[in-house]
């Protein structure tokens, strides 16, 4: 018990002193360049783990051993704590609007306008003609206009906020009605009853889950009624024996009551998605055709664009929606309106969507490039991880993902890696899982999906073949297994 302790307290002493840190010529280089306070508690930082070691296992890290590992060590810990969170990751999981990791892609025609707008003074809210404040969504509204032909725009930081504020300006404090079949919830429990409720409308439920006619709308009609409201059922999908009643029915109907018309299209789309192998959906242009008083929509999912919110229609409405008290904390800055702004312009020539936009480039791309991009990967791979695992070609399918298109999945090819059944025999065998977490640490980590004991990199969400090839080549290069590692110095070497 006394060697134990005596042990222990050698195994402290032989930490170096915080003084005699600091005094290290590469320390010293790295003070020069980050500053001393923040390079003394990365060393604090660094001696409080060597005390929970010896705490812990009874002996000392592997950098205690001299100054180069020292430095090493801390050049290390610099280099990760000033890694931004947000990096880039190749996105290989099968969903390619994965909410996770950030949905949509930028146009390069967006990537450049956001940069622009960072670099210097733009006229956010200024009338370059009259020479006066203008509105911030003024620019927009315009495109809006000419690709809709709604007659405004409010645009909001998502499509939930533009739901929230497109209630809360038309019918607070009065009712309005949604079928059973449309009551919805999307990710993060967002619930079409709880954000009625948040906007001070009282929800009135009609029809069936299955179906809702026309006069289930009619019947339930008071004074104290503000509006209609359809929702896109975009994340899930009923079949069998269903009535949905159309928005041009519901129109005429709101227009003889004296109420306004209104619908979340969730995900949206303005063009024709079934040219991208795609169910078609609804669309803004032909739900204000049909009469439709106000439509919402997402900007970062099936748009392409940045997370906004975009409700368009009837400029009186849209009017009450800019002047609530709501659209000042939900606006969106100048950084996603210029992204905004130059994704919609390429919606100009629809033609071109599928090479400009990377959405509709992925989901658009032949199954043969695929197949050609995965024998040239598992050759690769084939090479360089000798015979830690075995790398197949598999089919498989892709989801859209963020709750749009449910029921559509795009044939793909995922490249496979398992672990071969003779390394799986050896002492130290790696792991599929192992495999994994090596990929999500690298400078560009990729990301799969493990199923069966197999991790599965789903070719259909690579945006480059020469970056993916050169990113896999490596990470598989630089993987190895790591036994636990033995102690650099113990209670046995100090006894």
């Amino acid at each position: 018990m006394t060697q134990a302790i005596n042990s222990t307290q050698a195994l402290y002493r032989c930490l170096p002193a915080m003084d005699s840190l600091l005094l290290i010529p590469q320390v010293i280089g790295f003070i020069d360049q980050q500053g001393k306070s923040w390079i003394k508690s990365l060393l604090t930082q660094m001696l409080d783990d060597a005390r929970q070691q010896i705490t812990n296992s009874q002996s000392l890290p592997n950098w205690c051993l001299d100054s180069a590992n020292i430095t090493t060590e801390l050049a290390s810990r610099i280099s990760k704590a000033q890694r931004q969170s947000m990096t880039p990751v190749i996105n290989l999981t099968g969903t390619i609007l994965h909410t996770n990791l950030g949905r949509s892609q930028m146009c390069e025609a967006a990537i450049d306008a956001v940069t622009q707008v960072m670099r210097s003074p733009v006229p956010l809210e200024f009338d370059m003609g009259q020479g006066k404040r203008g509105h911030r969504d003024s620019a927009i509204s315009a495109l809006i206009n000419e690709l809709t032909g709604a007659d405004s725009c409010c645009i909001v930081n998502n499509n939930a906020a533009a739901v929230l504020l497109m209630l809360a300006a038309t019918s607070a404090g009065k009712e309005v009605i949604v079928s059973r079949g449309e009551l919805v919830e999307i990710g993060g429990a967002f619930r079409i009853p709880d954000i009625m409720a948040q906007a001070g409308c009282k929800l009135v439920e009609v029809g069936c889950t299955n179906r809702t006619h026309l006069k289930d709308y009619a019947a339930a009609i008071t004074e104290n009624t503000a509006a209609i409201m359809k929702v896109h059922t975009s994340n899930y999908h009923i079949s069998g024996f269903t009535k949905v009643t159309e928005e041009a029915e519901l129109a005429a109907l709101c227009k003889g009551k004296g109420i306004a018309l209104i619908s979340d299209l969730g995900s949206g789309a303005l063009t024709d998605l079934s040219r991208f192998g795609l169910s078609k959906e609804p669309m803004p242009q032909q739900m204000l055709k049909d009469g439709v008083n106000l439509v919402s929509f997402s900007g970062d999912k099936l748009l392409g664009g940045p997370q906004a919110g975009l409700v368009v229609g009837d400029r009186e409405l849209i009017a009450k929606l800019q002047a609530h008290p709501l659209k000042r904390a939900l606006r969106c800055d100048k950084m996603t309106l210029a992204a905004l702004e130059a994704t919609l312009m390429q919606y100009r020539n629809p033609q071109t969507l599928d090479s400009q936009l990377p959405i509709f480039r992925k989901l658009s791309r032949p199954l043969v490039e695929l197949e050609q991009l995965a024998q040239t990967l598992q050759q690769l791979a084939d090479s360089v991880n000798g015979s830690l695992f075995d790398v197949t070609i598999q089919a498989c399918q892709t989801q859209v993902g963020s709750g749009s298109q449910p029921d559509v999945l795009l044939d793909s090819v995922a490249l496979c890696l398992a672990v071969n059944t003779n390394a799986s025999k050896q002492k130290h065998s790696p792991s599929v899982l192992q495999l994994d977490k090596h990929f999500k640490a690298a400078s560009m980590p990729i990301i799969g999906r493990i199923t069966a004991n197999q991790l599965w990199l789903d070719l259909r969400g690579a945006d480059s073949d020469s970056q993916l090839i050169e990113v896999l080549t490596t990470s598989l290069l630089d993987f190895e297994q790591v036994p636990s590692q033995t102690p650099a110095t113990s209670l046995e070497a100090v006894s």
